[in-house]
């Protein structure tokens, strides 16, 4: 008896492995005859695992989805894994940390004990972005529809309707973001799926867009870490700073080591004053490299914020509030 069971749970892990199995193949990695791999297949089948018969010469089997999830087998790279992953799903943007929590529960408690300790030892704290926003988990099903029938998809974004070819899911720090092809504004774009609520019914099928530079990955990473599309203002400076302690406040922005307390930042905004105002965050002495935009911004929020420091009812000199009447800074982008 003990010799079937372990018999029927190798011949439900190679089921497990790949979609279709020769009949033949199966009997020569379980060294049984094909008539014991017709019978373990029927008992399987009792248990309620879905397992169809294939034709062809040699005729096989093959694992189907079924209406009830039957047990799953999993070795002890995948149970682990699977452990870690449920543990992470709670910082993932998805709003399932409950259903995430009673899985890991039920998939630990049918671990042998090795297992169990590997897993209980490896603590993982889930932390999302501090910018990280739930998403219904049903939103997300309908855009995944939506991006693999490759249908037009209408959803109001925030206070304003769109239409638009979807065409991938991405997350990136706690979020859900949808790519595609605005059909208004005849651009791509990248909408926040936490604020996206999909209309029904979906429009037209289309024919996919190849995404700039032919890699979403890199589409979506220079979109948010200042790639000329998405950051039209980028300045350098120096800052009497440890190098080290700019780096962990930098964002997106490109830190090289200039000395033991001096350091240069490439970094990228919105606007020039955005990036101006960015800079004060550090609270150190520095000096602009360019462009000159964002001297000026500096210029503009130093005599903004001297005006904003003196007492009520002071006056201020005509030297100190000159930089305050100068022209905005160009870069500004227009809203």
């Amino acid at each position: 008896m003990h010799e079937t069971s372990a018999r029927l749970l190798a011949l439900l892990s190679l089921l497990q492995a790949r979609r279709d199995w020769p009949g033949g193949l199966l009997a020569e990695r379980l060294e049984v005859s094909p008539r014991t791999v017709r019978r373990d297949v029927d008992r399987l089948r009792e248990l309620g695992y879905p397992i169809a018969a294939t034709r062809g010469p040699d005729g096989g089997y093959r694992l189907d989805a079924g209406a009830d999830l039957p047990p799953l087998l999993f070795d002890d790279e995948q149970a682990v894994a699977l452990a870690v992953g449920l543990q992470i799903a709670t910082a993932s943007g998805v709003d399932v940390r409950d259903a995430a929590a009673r899985a890991l529960a039920t998939v630990r408690q049918v671990m042998p004990a090795r297992l169990r300790h590997r897993v209980d030892t490896l603590e993982v704290t889930a932390v999302g972005s501090r910018e990280s926003a739930a998403v219904d988990p049903t939103v997300l099903a309908v855009l995944g529809d939506a991006v693999r029938a490759r249908e037009v998809l209408r959803f109001d974004h925030g206070d304003t309707r769109r239409r638009a070819e979807p065409h991938h899911l991405v997350t990136r720090g706690g979020r859900w973001y949808l790519v595609a092809w605005d059909l208004d504004r005849d651009d791509w774009r990248t909408f926040r799926a936490d604020r996206i609520t999909p209309r029904v019914p979906t429009g037209p099928r289309f024919a996919p867009r190849e995404v700039p530079g032919g890699d979403v990955g890199a589409f979506v990473t220079a979109r948010f870490r200042g790639g000329a599309v998405e950051w039209p203002c980028r300045g350098e400076v120096i800052l009497d700073l440890p190098a080290s302690e700019v780096l962990p406040f930098a964002g997106d922005g490109v830190v090289e080591v200039l000395g033991p307390d001096r350091c240069r930042l490439v970094a990228g905004s919105w606007s020039w004053v955005g990036l101006a105002s960015s800079l004060g965050r550090f609270d150190a002495d520095l000096e602009v490299i360019g462009p000159p935009e964002l001297a000026e911004a500096c210029a503009l929020l130093a005599a903004r914020y001297l005006r904003a420091a003196r007492p009520p009812g002071a006056g201020v000199s005509a030297s100190a509030a000159s930089p305050g009447r100068r022209r905005r800074p160009s870069g500004r982008r227009r809203r």
